[in-house]
């Protein structure tokens, strides 16, 4: 599974997504858009537009934020 986590350096949102998913031992990539102007237009085109972070993708796949992600751990997708 390739999860990649788009967030910034002061959003404590993107921390607790990415702690999150440390604790369920998903290995992401994170890419930090605040620092790297390609990764933001990146970040446009793999979210449609999205303008809050932290930002999912599973497998290539836009899933969403942090609840989005938590929903899905409820609902079973992970196991």
């Amino acid at each position: 599974m390739d999860i990649v986590v788009y967030s910034t350096h002061t959003c404590p949102i993107c921390t607790k997504t990415k702690e999150l998913l440390t604790k369920w031992n998903f290995p992401f990539e994170q890419k930090m858009i605040d620092t790297d102007r390609s990764l933001m237009v990146e970040f446009s085109k793999v979210t449609n537009g999205a303008r809050t972070v932290p930002q999912i993708t599973i497998d290539g796949k836009h899933i969403g934020g942090f609840n989005e992600l938590t929903e899905l751990h409820m609902d079973g997708f992970f196991d």
